[in-house]
Formats: structure tokens, C-alpha cells, sequence
């Protein structure tokens, strides 16, 4: 069967149930005044289609699974396609469209609300969201953010790096490896932390490309990598990644190394990446989308983040007990322009060639 067959059959079997229930409804208060009304509408419709909500990141599993305690009879069907192979393929099926919701780091949102395949809607919250974190008509609003963070194992590094300056030390020679900035999303977001860190801002970017001069000057740099280097680091091969909080907290409660690793934000600063999701232009659900966007953006919903070690989008949102020890609050931590970062790009991929390849 293929996936059009997939969707199409999963669609016909969920609409059948959804109409088998339409009297029935949750027990208990609602996350948000219509929740109820809007789920009895989701389940005429009986299905949800999810684009680029891969279940290991960012707690999407956990998501589905209490989206579909909540609401029995809404099915989820979700892929993982990347999230600029998301914008891409919106864009090429507005003929045919199978998605209701799309997922994606925030610069590609904005690529979507330029290409026209979304359309605005406010979820519940949406006014909590500081405004740099939104679009005004709500063709996109972040979801959640991802913290740059100093990954450490302890088992390789006697001295765990707390600032940007400690980098520089001769004693992490060899020691550090980052993503590229040029062809990843993290490597940008590693860049305007590095800025942060060394008194720049959105607008001046200079002491961040010099400061990641001054790491491979000092011979500090391992390596530079165009993929994540998650499995590596967890193979012990990377004594420092400057990569994403939540990939060290997983690595440490999740994935068995303990007190072999330590997450450190820098003291000096560091930057949140947004990551986004929108409601698509004329999706075959849409009662069903907007139940799904509701409820990612409830207090609920952000807690459930946070329990895949992300930090959610809301403000005043209270970390759930068994994470908020693990998630200590950040003030230093600043959270992404995602216009001003998305127009920066060009001078952050000539600027680290000239400082770090000398080109």
C-alpha cells in the first residue's frame, strides 16, 4: 500500500468511528473555552494529518499519545520529512493537499508564509508567545525552543567548560566539535550564541564569527560536522559539542550516560532556537488541525515538551517536577529574531568561511 492509499484508508476508518462517536465527548474541564465544540467537530472529521512531527524529536511520541487519550476517534497519521523538504512539498501538492499542520526550525516557516501554503490561526496561548516568537496573523508560532548548551563528557574533559571564555583555554585543545554553520540550522543558531556570548547582538554578528576564529586558532576545534553528531558523542568520541540542551539532557536521563555527561548554558549568554508549527492553507481537516494546535500550545501540551528535555514557547509555563531539576531556569539565554537571523545568514556563511577557512 502506498502512503496516498495509507492516508486514505486510515482516513475512512477513522471517519467511521468519528461519526459512530460524535455524542461522545472528554470528561472534565476544558483545556480552553470551545475545546469541547471544536472536538466534536475534529471527530466528523476523524483524522489528523501531521507533516514533519517525527516521533523521536522534540517529544512528538509523547504528544500523539496523550492527543489520542484526550480525543478517541481523532486519528494521527505524521512523517518526518525535514523541514525545508516540508515547505517544499506543501508547496508542490496544493492541488492535492494531505497535510493539515506542518512542523519546522522557524526560518523555514517563515519560507512558508512567503509561499503562501499556510494560513493564519491563533491557538490557545498565542498571546502568551513573546512577539518575536510569532507571526501577527499567526501563519506560524513557535512551539517550543532549542538552548545551545556546552556538552561535556566527563570521562574525556577534567575541567568542564562554564563560559564562552573557558573555551579558549589551552587545556580543550582538539577537544571542541560544532556543526557547520553554512548547510545546518544548529550551526547558525551555535553562531548567535557564540555572539551573545561575546557582547554582539541580531544586528552585530562580528564577535561571534571572530570568537569561533579565535577556537580554531587556538587549535581548540576537533572538528566542524554537517550532520548531528549525536551517536558519536554518545559512542564517546567528542569530548565538548556545543550542539542543543536537550541532546545532552538525553543523553544523560535517557540514553545512558549519566553522570559521564555534563550541560552547561554558558554564563555569559547563549541563544533559543524556535521551532514552529502552522496551520496549512485549505488542509482536508481543519477542525481536526486546530484541535491538534490547540492543544500543543495548552499549559498541557507545553509541559509535555518539556518533558522531552525542550523548553516551551510560553511564557510562565511551570516545568513538570521530574524535569524542572534537570531544566534549571536560564536568564542568559536569548531567544532568536527569526527574521533578523534568517536575513543574516548570508553574512554568517561569509564571514565563518573568511575567519575559519581563510577564504
Amino acid at each position: 500500500m502506498n502512503r496516498r492509499q495509507f492516508i486514505s484508508t486510515a482516513a475512512a476508518a477513522a471517519m467511521a468511528l468519528g461519526f459512530a462517536q460524535t455524542a461522545f465527548a472528554f470528561d472534565g474541564p476544558e483545556l480552553y473555552s470551545g475545546e469541547k465544540a471544536l472536538y466534536e467537530n475534529a471527530l466528523k472529521e476523524g483524522l489528523i494529518v501531521s507533516f514533519d512531527t517525527g516521533p523521536t524529536w522534540a517529544n512528538w511520541a509523547g504528544q500523539f499519545k496523550a492527543f489520542q487519550k484526550r480525543y478517541p476517534g481523532v486519528e494521527m497519521v505524521y512523517n518526518d520529512l525535514g523541514s525545508a523538504a516540508t515547505v517544499v512539498a506543501l508547496d508542490k501538492s496544493r492541488n492535492r493537499l494531505q497535510a493539515d499542520t506542518a512542523y519546522y526550525f522557524a526560518a523555514s516557516a517563515l519560507d512558508a508564509a512567503k509561499t503562501g501554503v499556510v494560513e493564519g490561526f491563533k491557538p490557545t496561548n498565542f498571546d502568551r508567545l513573546p512577539e518575536a516568537l510569532r507571526e501577527k496573523d499567526g501563519r506560524w508560532l513557535t512551539v517550543h525552543t532549542l538552548s545551545v548548551a556546552f556538552l561535556v563528557n566527563t570521562k574525556l574533559v577534567k575541567n568542564v567548560p562554564q563560559s564562552w571564555a573557558d573555551l579558549l583555554k589551552p587545556e580543550y585543545k582538539n577537544a571542541i566539535v560544532y556543526q557547520d554553520p553554512r548547510s545546518t540550522g544548529q550551526g547558525q543558531v551555535v553562531t548567535f550564541a557564540a555572539t551573545f556570548g561575546n557582547g554582539g547582538s541580531m544586528d552585530n554578528i562580528t564577535p561571534g564569527i571572530d570568537y569561533l576564529g579565535k577556537l580554531t586558532k587556538a587549535g581548540n576545534v576537533l572538528r566542524t560536522v554537517g550532520t548531528t553528531p549525536y551517536a558519536q558523542f554518545l559512542k564517546g568520541e567528542i569530548p565538548i559539542w556545543i550542539g542543543y540542551e536537550n541532546d545532552g539532557l538525553k543523553a544523560k536521563f535517557v540514553d545512558g550516560m549519566g553522570d559521564g555527561v555534563a550541560v552547561v548554558i554558558p554564563k555569559e549568554a547563549s541563544a533559543a532556537a524556535p521551532y514552529a508549527i502552522s496551520l496549512v492553507k485549505n488542509g482536508p481537516n481543519p477542525n481536526a488541525g486546530k484541535l491538534w494546535l490547540n492543544f500543543i500550545m495548552s499549559d498541557e501540551g507545553q509541559k509535555i515538551f518539556a518533558e522531552g528535555y525542550v523548553r516551551p514557547a510560553v511564557t510562565g509555563i511551570a516545568l513538570p517536577e521530574t524535569v524542572a531539576a534537570k531544566m534549571p531556569t536560564a536568564p542568559q539565554v536569548v531567544p532568536l529574531d527569526i527574521a533578523n537571523a534568517t536575513a543574516k545568514k548570508g553574512e554568517i556563511d561569509a564571514g565563518w568561511a573568511k575567519a575559519i577557512l581563510g577564504q
